[in-house]
Parts: structure tokens; C-alpha cells; sequence
């Protein structure tokens, strides 16, 4: 978790991430409880993605944490005040970046694309 927070910190480890497409999750509501970030507002999934890394949004033990991928990527919107774009991004990483077939990823992608398409504002949870 503070790996992927503190890569921030270095400009070059950054482009190097953002070169190598190397998957980092985020997972906002686990962050904050374990005192990786102070609150929600202090998580930083909206610049890392402005920076271009491959982020995804995920939960982690949603049961103990709190909530499901669905109410993470909710609450980093409301939080961070993501626009569709940018949340359509941790999205899709977590598609590419997953064990799935290239054709089934590609087919996970196509109907997320259409979903966030048909549903401006789209509520994930």
C-alpha cells in the first residue's frame, strides 16, 4: 500500500511506471484505516491517474474495511470529484491489467466502454 503511495515521490520511478504500464492498485478505504492516508480527501488515486500509472481502484477485505471496489471507486468520485473519463480509467486498468484472455479482456473493456457510455455518472456500487 505505501509503496504505490510513495512512488509519487520519485519523478523517475513515476515515468518509469507510467513506460512499463507496471499494474498498481489503490485500494482508498483500507489506505485511510490503516493510517496510510489521514482521510479520503488526503489519498492521492487523482493525481496518480493524471500522472498516467496504470491504477486501479480495489477494495482490500471489503468486509473489515468497509466497503466493495463498487463503493471505493464511489467514494474516490465524490471525494476527489473524478470526472466519468477518469474514473472509466482505474476501470479499464483493472481489466488490462488482470489474468484474463486477451479476447475476453478485450470484451470486458468493449462493455465498459458502453456502460459508462450509456450512463453519464455511472454509480458503481
Amino acid at each position: 500500500m505505501m509503496a504505490v503511495l510513495r512512488s509519487l515521490e520519485d519523478p523517475e520511478l513515476v515515468a518509469h511506471l507510467v513506460e512499463t504500464r507496471l499494474p498498481l492498485t489503490v485500494c482508498p478505504f483500507s489506505t485511510v484505516r490503516l493510517r496510510g492516508c489521514d482521510t479520503l480527501a488526503g489519498h492521492p488515486p487523482a493525481r496518480m491517474l493524471r500522472l498516467g500509472p496504470a491504477v486501479s481502484v480495489n477494495s482490500d477485505d471489503p468486509a473489515y474495511f468497509g466497503g466493495y471496489v463498487g463503493d471505493n471507486l464511489d467514494a474516490v468520485r465524490e471525494t476527489l470529484g473524478l470526472t466519468d473519463d477518469e474514473l472509466h480509467t482505474p476501470a479499464a486498468n483493472s481489466f488490462r491489467s488482470c489474468f484474463l484472455p486477451e479476447e475476453a479482456m478485450r470484451e470486458q473493456l468493449r462493455a465498459l466502454d458502453e456502460y459508462v457510455a450509456e450512463a453519464p455518472n455511472v454509480r458503481f456500487r
